[in-house]
């Protein structure tokens, strides 16, 4: 059940008296639960337990961390339909897409929880002692990663369950051994809580230390303003837009002591389209990026906003083609009043640049909330001499740019922000043809995709999602997979360090059998 309250560890709590609804932008109205913005003194709690949790969590085992992990995935599970509903009337978006986030949030944990089982991912590094080295002897130096401390995990307004509570970054911090608290996106406060709850059971169950997550409400910044400049935080995620990143960037800048922001922000995702692609797939490929376009109403940081090709037929026919087949397809709602607002705004802020073509547009009337899909195009030097029209118009968005020739192809790329992704879309090995080019877009991209389309990331050891900033504040990590564990930890060195007295990872005997790098070679051996 739902109160509206927060969760300063394992206790609910309501002290304050400013308090928000949920907005369901399906049925364009309130949702009946009252949620109570977190109070300082809150914070204050929150923040305090964290800390004290710290200094047990960061020695619990890995084994025991995977207990943690495993159990919050079965909470999660057993809120069943309740969180399914929950979720849907929060967001607008369908059932479907409520179980498949569900499923890749479990997933997630899962992955989590097999990496710390197995113990290899702290990176052990032994290199042994030469007491008779001339003229110097070398000391005995063992390093592994160890954790960073509490961790402030901000929702994402588009994912209310992989990216939110419960979700990667979460995952992953719990996983490295930080306790969290969450700022939980006011869109779907009442999904958080249910999450919130789940992982609170979850703690309660495996014996975790009281205030190793908390859950905090907030309709409005000071929440999470006052929790990055806190002097007991020390490491921030976030998902969200370029102004909010990079507000929690300058904030977590200006500390006394400063500490990471690992925020994924805005990303226009190029797609560029090679000539004998569009002359052999026209009608295939704009079918397929008319939906890919739309899918999600354009809510993803991967949506493909937008297309470069080279000035011609071929590109001219692509155009004609995603134009109608665009139209074809049926709007749908976006998550909440003030996202269409941002997206009505954009578009025709991008609209009335000079230069800019209407290509396509769906002119029937829809529902409040539901967003009417957009195609425009623009030649490439307005492209390049308009810095505006880079700028990222979240939801069923897309420009296609048309290059006099493939210089300016790659001055357009070479030109653009960073991004998390960049797609090739090749015929007959022409992609050859093109170094250069792909050489730029691999200068301003984290994932490169070859003859797909951005949208979906996949969760798995190989993927990239970050990119150069603005796409991520430090293209060094991702925000998906078993790696985003990096971001939450850092190296450590023991020098000389009695054998008895070292970590379990770094004892001669090698007790946990992790894989360890020894004297410069991999291996689960004992130090003789």
């Amino acid at each position: 059940m739902i109160t509206g309250k927060n969760y300063i560890g394992n206790q609910l709590s309501s002290l304050g008296s400013t308090t928000y609804k949920t907005f369901n932008p399906e049925l364009n109205q309130e949702n009946e639960v009252v949620f109570t913005e977190a109070t300082s003194e809150e914070i204050n709690e929150a923040v305090n337990l964290a800390s004290k949790a710290f200094k047990k969590y960061r020695t619990i085992s890995g084994e025991r961390k995977a207990e943690f992990l495993n159990a919050i995935a079965d909470e999660i599970l057993a809120l069943d339909n309740e969180l399914i509903q929950t979720y849907c009337s929060e967001s607008g978006l369908p059932e479907g897409r409520a179980k498949g986030e569900r499923g890749r949030t479990v997933f997630q944990l899962r992955s989590f929880a097999d990496l710390v089982k197995d113990g290899s991912w702290v990176e052990a590094t032994i290199d042994t002692a030469i007491p008779n080295r001339e003229p110097n002897p070398k000391s005995d130096l063992r390093k592994m990663n160890i954790p960073l401390g509490p961790v402030v995990v901000f929702g994402a307004s588009n994912f209310p369950l992989a990216y939110s509570t419960a979700g990667g970054d979460t995952a992953a911090a719990l996983a490295a051994g930080c306790p969290v608290i969450v700022k939980s996106h006011p869109m779907h406060a009442g999904t958080g809580e249910l999450i919130a709850s789940a992982i609170i059971k979850a703690a309660e169950k495996t014996e975790m230390p009281n205030g190793v997550f908390s859950n905090l409400n907030s309709s409005g910044i000071e929440v999470g303003q006052q929790l990055v400049t806190h002097p007991k935080v020390k490491a921030v995620g976030f998902t969200g837009s370029i102004r909010g990143g990079r507000a929690l960037l300058d904030l977590a800048a200006k500390r006394e002591e400063p500490i990471p922001v690992f925020a994924e922000m805005g990303s226009i995702n190029p797609v560029i389209m090679l000539p004998k692609a569009l002359q052999n797939r026209t009608d295939s490929l704009a079918n397929t990026y008319a939906n890919s376009i739309t899918l999600g109403t354009g809510q993803f940081c991967t949506n493909p906003g937008l297309i470069l090709g080279l000035k011609g037929e071929n590109l001219t026919n692509f155009i004609n083609s995603l134009a109608q087949k665009i139209v074809e397809i049926n709007p749908s709602c976006m998550l909440h009043p003030n996202i269409i607002g941002a997206y009505e705004n954009n578009k025709t802020k991008a609209l009335n640049q000079e230069g800019l073509t209407l290509v396509a547009t769906y002119e029937e009337s829809t529902q409040p909330n539901y967003a009417a899909q957009v195609v425009t195009t623009v030649e490439g030097k307005t492209f390049l001499n308009n810095p505006n029209l880079h700028q990222e118009v979240f939801g069923p968005y897309s420009m296609v740019v048309q290059c006099e020739n493939e210089e300016q192809l790659e001055e357009i790329i070479s030109n653009l922000e960073g991004q998390l992704t960049g797609t090739v879309i090749s015929d007959d090995n022409e992609v050859v043809n093109y170094p250069t080019v792909i050489a730029a877009l691999q200068n301003r991209v984290g994932r490169i995709i070859f003859n797909g389309v951005p949208t979906g990331v996949e969760v798995c050891p190989s993927m990239v999602h970050g990119g150069p900033y603005p796409a991520s504040t430090d293209s060094r990590f991702t925000a998906v997979g078993i790696n985003s564990i990096k971001r939450w930890v850092r190296p450590f060195s023991y020098q000389d360090w009695p054998n008895d007295l070292l970590p379990d990872e770094l004892k001669n005997e090698n007790p946990l059998q992790i894989l360890r790098s020894v004297n410069g070679t991999l291996t689960k051996e004992q130090v003789k």
